[in-house]
């Protein structure tokens, strides 16, 4: 492997230790969040991101495991006291509190899995793009409807939502954008380093 794919993999690890954990997190804080809610609807769909957040920590656990990797049982423990806090505060924080909280998180979680596909592209790991990418739309779903829970109530006129991310189908477009650049700056390079070495072989 060439230093840059060395030093990518190491990184993709550490933010996969990184998402596995804080989906644990996400889970039990979203369990104490839909026993919070009255709403039938909201209580639902909560439960229903609940388990496609549980989902996402079952592919990222396979995906450590396939880089010969393990989960940091600091980050695991960290997690566990992060949500388990979070759920507790649900039942006495309100209802705009939980949900702007959910959004915030959500944003985050879009960006941290575009980075792990662009991680693992540039570890020569293609085959953990489209699963990286997927879990992106999905988490951009789940901020799309934290979202706009958020912004329905009157406190949002005081607290300001977070930065809107860009349209779901940018996710893959700039990722193919950029890897088509990186692409092509590396073709551009070959001949560059192919003259450089005749040029050398021929002094010699």
């Amino acid at each position: 492997m060439s230093p840059r794919e060395v030093e990518s993999r190491r990184l993709l690890i550490a933010l996969l230790r990184a998402a596995y954990s804080g989906e644990r997190a996400a889970s039990l804080a979203y369990r104490g969040h839909a026993r919070a809610v009255s709403d039938a609807d909201e209580r639902a769909r909560i439960r229903s991101i609940d388990e496609e957040e549980l989902h996402h920590r079952r592919q990222v656990g396979a995906l450590l495991s396939e880089l010969g990797a393990r989960p940091s049982r600091l980050l695991e423990l960290r997690a566990a006291l992060i949500g388990n806090s979070l759920a507790a505060l649900c039942r006495v924080s309100g209802w705009f509190v939980p949900m702007y909280g959910a959004g915030r998180l959500e944003r985050g979680n879009i960006v941290e899995y575009e980075n792990a596909a662009r991680l693992a592209r540039d570890a020569a790991l293609p085959e953990f793009v489209e699963s990286l990418l997927a879990m992106a739309e999905v988490e951009w779903e789940h901020e799309r409807y934290f979202r706009a829970k958020a912004a329905s109530h009157a406190l949002v006129r005081i607290v300001r939502l977070w930065p809107e991310p860009p349209p779901k189908e940018t996710i893959r477009a700039s990722f193919a954008r950029e890897t088509c650049a990186l692409a092509r700056a590396s073709d551009s390079a070959a001949p560059r380093e192919f003259d450089s070495f005749t040029s050398t072989a021929r002094r010699r």
